[in-house]
């Protein structure tokens, strides 16, 4: 679940640009730059207006809503402040208690301008920063030093939005997906143990890469995928052209079951690393480009001639190198129905591999 926590929030910072203009051109009247600044000044207005009732929570030591602990304080509405930043001038809700013991950090009693703190705020959302980082940071604004716990509570009031996030509704029709695992190592129960996070990445009709989900896989299996797709199909996925995966275990299946009508293409690059993991480095680069006229053919027909030379040219030394082309035929040759042009979009899962870099970037010292 940290995991998962960690990469979807990383994964709301590194989205494209594009879909936060978009956001923005459909929830604001944009007409010119100045609307913009405004658009900007509202958003930004929003994350500390939540980040200061999170704190007052911790302050509380009860949550709004819950009525089954003993209270010694009580909520006592709100109270208005104007305050500058770089996006302009904006009205927060400051939260009261009756005992007047809340002295908020955030936007601490008396100061009215808080210019500095867009900068942290991006660093908190942006670089997955540990809570002590994020104390540090804090501290370098005010001069306060908040305790992990209430940087912890501060953080978790963005978990609605995360949760938005994952169970959003999706286009109805995606042309490609990939999917592709990115592993960890992670501590439980004080041992050190290998987790996959996978994650879809799909292509719309327009052209634009979105990731769909990301989900951490205990054990690969057919019923887990079902799981998956059966998850992306209720969020108003109604057809997939084209899946692009490795060899993961028991997705054939799964993808038959949900999306009967979709074609399945096994990531080439998967292949060939399968392929030559026994071939020695002398033949190495003689062996590659043998392969390279399997899936650089025109035709199926061609590709499965070539195949046949490639294995006897290579069985008395490599006997089973090529059995996981043989294995995995029907998944190979999928890209065979198509151009070329559209063949070196499809062939691997290469293009998730950036996306997976950031992720590894992000969560590497967290």
């Amino acid at each position: 679940y940290d995991i998962a926590q960690c990469l979807v929030g990383s994964e709301m910072c590194i989205r494209d640009s594009n879909e936060i203009v978009k956001h923005i051109l459909e929830n604001y009247d944009i007409k010119n730059a100045n609307d913009v600044a405004e658009a900007l000044k509202d958003m930004f207005k929003d994350t500390i207006q939540t980040m200061m009732n999170a704190e007052f929570d911790t302050s509380m030591g009860y949550s709004k809503s819950d009525n089954k602990v003993e209270k010694n304080n009580y909520r006592n509405g709100y109270s208005t402040k104007n305050v500058k930043s770089k996006f302009g001038e904006f009205e927060l809700s400051v939260p009261r208690d009756r005992n007047a013991e809340f002295d908020p950090q955030i936007v601490p009693k008396n100061k009215r301008d808080i210019s500095g703190i867009e900068e942290k705020v991006i660093n908190l959302y942006g670089k997955g920063l540990s809570t002590r980082d994020i104390s540090e940071s804090i501290e370098d604004i005010y001069g306060v030093q908040l305790s992990p716990t209430m940087i912890s509570n501060i953080t978790d009031a963005v978990l609605e939005e995360v949760e938005e996030w994952q169970k959003r509704p999706l286009k109805e029709v995606y042309p490609i997906i990939f999917i592709d695992a990115v592993h960890f190592n992670i501590k439980q129960e004080n041992v050190i143990v290998k987790k996959a996070a996978y994650v879809i990445l799909g292509v719309t009709s327009e052209g634009f890469k979105e990731v769909l989900g990301i989900w951490i896989g205990e054990n690969e299996s057919a019923k887990y995928w079902l799981g998956v797709l059966n998850e992306l199909k209720n969020r108003g996925v109604r057809d997939i052209l084209i899946i692009c995966s490795d060899g993961l275990k028991g997705i054939n299946e799964a993808i038959k079951a949900v999306y009967p009508n979709a074609m399945q293409q096994r990531c080439i690059v998967h292949l060939i690393r399968n392929s030559v993991r026994f071939v020695s480095y002398k033949h190495l680069k003689e062996f590659c480009n043998d392969l390279r006229t399997i899936y650089k053919a025109n035709t199926e027909k061609e590709a499965r001639e070539n195949l046949e030379k490639v294995k006897e040219k290579w069985k008395g030394i490599y006997p089973t190198s090529l059995k996981v082309w043989e294995d995995n035929w029907e998944a190979v040759c999928t890209l065979f129905n198509y151009s070329k042009e559209l063949r070196k979009i499809m062939y691997t899962t290469n293009a998730i591999e950036s996306l997976n870099r950031s992720y590894r970037k992000y969560t590497k010292t967290k």
